[in-house]
Parts: structure tokens; C-alpha cells; sequence
């Protein structure tokens, strides 16, 4: 079976490595995977790094005539069996040419954003859609509801890790404590994002400020995006000595080995973190603490596996900071607990052997 994902947009972030590691583990199961980007994507330079073949064009409105005969032509030319359409852009165009081609359209929903009311989410999320994967829970009634989509045709799929990749070198976490000067009393709270205005980190920093008392807890932030509007607001906040940031890194988790809790604040748009994912897998695991916002919560169980706190509220994670801090056993309790939610729900097994579904119920109807 050949699948094809399109993909309009061109940066590099949770979405675009769900693509990745998808098309990954379902080219393992013996799928033959193709990729069609937007030019200049970022995701065609990694996509070829892992051996896949990846076509271009563009999916902005002006070049849709030219693009909906040029995927035409590579559906046929590919004898494509399902589309798998990703951003807003790619799911109109390739919605049309799966209708004109009679071929099956997968769209994923990565956002937990609402979806256009009307005709809108009816034409994108039924018309032009034979089934609908999104990657929290909180989206799928919202879907059925609003594009009156067919239960069983509208699924949260959460992005899944790969537990043998997620792990650190020892060497490389004791360089970060040196360099950040983190002693073993230090508690470390600590987050890894793409630095987005809606990812919290504003209120994170805030948090620190209110703890700011405390010498032995230390933040530190890995991830790039707007890292440099952060730091010059740690500065103006005074958090010099007890916020650190490492910049972008390929691979994060030396670094998140250092945090005895996770948190992530995001105010919108978020789905199941793979960033939560991992912090919670790597080593012994650890507690989280993030918002109520789209598939946080489906991590982060309050009091199971972390504590949930309202968006916008330095004050409530500045107090449930301190409380992990101060209760070993619940930290540890937590912990573990969230080590075995990811496991037991959140690998790449799981994630893949929901999507082969979906293909087989594609084949047999077919």
C-alpha cells in the first residue's frame, strides 16, 4: 500500500516530526511512503535524510490550479493508494484531487485549536475527508459536532515515542551542571518547547520570579524559537542566577535529564506534548505540571501523574512547584506513575498500530 502525505507548511515543529515519525514506523511495517512539501519546507531536508522520497510545490492559493494537475499527475504516477493531508492549505487541494482520483484522504488535526463553524469544517472535515485523525482526545467530539463526521470515522491518534530513542548520556548531563553550576540539592524545573507567545513561557518566568526567594530551585528551558525575548525578560526579572536556556538541540535529553519536574503551560493550540512524553519516559521518570489546555491533560492526570494548573496563573504553578519539592514521596509517586502512562499508551507501537487500522478498514472497503 503507497500513502502519500502533503504538507504546506514549511517550519519545523511538533506537526512536521509527527509526519516524519509516522511515515518512520509505517515504512517499517512495510508501507511504501511518499511526501509532497511546500518549497523551501524544512521537513524535506530531514525526510530525505531518513531515505524518503519528497516532491515539491507549492500549496499557496495563487499556484492551486498548477498544483491540482501536478498532484494528479504524481498520484497517478505513484499509483498512490491513500492521501494523508496535514495543514489547511494541502487538505483543500488534496481533498479535491482524492474526490476527482476517487482516493481514500486521511486528514490529520494536529492543532487543539476550534475548527471554522459552518460549511467550512462540513466541505474540510467531511466532504473532503474519509476519516479524521487528531492528536488529543478534546478534538474528536468537537469534529463529529461541527462537521457532522461519523464517529468511527474521526479518532485521536496521539503522536507516540520510540522508548530505545529516548535516552541521555551521562557525560553530557554533567557538562550542563557544570555549565549551569547545578549542585545534587538543586531542584530543577524545566520545560523544552519551540518558544511560541502561547507556549506559557512568559508565565513560567513569572513563576520563577515568585520563587526567586528560593535558592535551591533552578529553571532551565531548552528549545529555540524566541529564546532571545525570553532571556532579555528573565534579565529585567532578575533571574540571572536561577534561569538558564540551552538553545535549540537536536537531541534534548541530557539536558532534560536534568529537570525533577516538567512543565509546559501552553495556552492554546496544544496537543499530546511529545515534549511531556519524553520527560516523563526519561530515566526513573518524573511529575509534570501543565495546563488543562488540549492533550496536556491526557499526560498530565492531575494528582496521577502530575498537577494540572489554569492558564495564565504564576502564582498556582509557583505553588505546585514548591509542593513537589517539598513531598518526596509524591514526586516520586507521580513519577512513576507517569513513566508507566507513556509506556502502556504513548509509544510509537501504539500510535502505529491505530493508524494501520485505519489503513486495513480503507483496503477492505475499497
Amino acid at each position: 500500500m503507497i500513502i502519500m502525505h502533503l504538507e504546506a507548511s514549511t517550519g519545523w515543529g511538533g506537526q512536521e516530526m509527527r509526519i516524519l515519525e509516522e511515515a518512520t514506523v509505517m515504512r517499517k511495517r512495510g508501507y511504501k511512503i511518499l511526501l509532497v512539501v511546500e518549497k523551501g519546507a524544512l521537513l524535506k531536508k530531514r525526510a530525505e535524510e531518513r531515505g524518503f522520497l519528497v516532491y515539491e510545490c507549492s500549496f499557496r492559493k495563487r499556484y492551486w490550479w498548477k498544483t491540482f494537475w501536478y498532484l494528479l499527475y504524481l498520484l497517478r504516477k505513484e499509483q498512490v493508494d491513500i492521501l494523508n493531508t496535514h495543514s489547511s492549505l494541502d487538505a483543500w487541494i488534496g481533498g479535491f484531487v482524492g474526490k476527482v482520483l476517487r482516493k481514500p484522504v486521511i486528514r490529520t488535526r494536529h492543532l487543539s485549536a476550534p475548527i471554522k463553524k459552518g460549511w467550512n469544517s462540513k466541505i474540510l472535515y467531511k466532504l473532503l475527508a474519509d476519516y479524521v485523525v487528531t492528536t488529543c482526545e478534546e478534538m474528536v467530539p468537537k469534529i463529529v459536532e461541527q462537521a457532522r463526521q461519523a464517529k468511527g470515522r474521526c479518532l485521536s491518534i496521539p503522536t507516540g515515542i520510540l522508548p530505545e530513542n529516548v535516552v541521555y548520556d551521562f557525560a553530557e548531563k554533567r557538562s550542563w551542571e557544570e555549565r549551569f553550576g547545578i549542585q545534587p540539592t538543586d531542584f530543577i524545573v524545566g520545560t523544552a518547547c519551540f518558544m511560541r507567545s502561547w507556549k506559557g513561557i512568559e508565565d513560567l518566568l513569572e513563576a520563577a520570579h515568585l520563587l526567586k526567594q528560593e535558592k535551591r530551585i533552578k529553571f532551565v528551558l531548552v528549545g529555540g524559537g524566541n529564546q532571545a525575548y525570553y532571556q532579555k525578560r528573565a534579565e529585567e526579572l532578575g533571574l540571572g542566577e536561577s534561569v538558564f536556556f540551552t538553545g535549540h538541540l537536536e537531541k534534548p535529553f541530557s539536558a532534560m535529564a536534568l529537570f525533577d519536574v516538567f512543565v509546559l503551560l501552553s495556552r492554546a493550540n496544544e496537543g499530546v506534548s511529545q515534549a511531556s512524553l519524553q520527560a516523563a519516559f526519561l530515566g526513573l521518570g518524573r511529575p509534570l505540571i501543565t495546563t488543562r489546555v488540549g492533550g496536556l491533560p491526557e499526560v498530565c492526570q492531575h494528582f496521577k501523574t502530575g498537577i494540572q494548573v489554569p492558564t495564565r496563573s504564576p502564582a498556582a504553578v509557583s505553588e505546585a512547584i514548591l509542593r513537589l519539592k517539598n513531598e518526596e514521596g509524591l514526586t516520586k509517586r507521580l513519577g512513576k506513575r507517569a513513566k508507566e502512562l507513556v509506556l502502556n499508551k504513548f509509544t510509537q507501537t501504539s500510535m502505529a498500530d491505530q493508524i494501520e487500522q485505519i489503513y486495513q478498514k480503507i483496503r477492505a472497503s475499497s
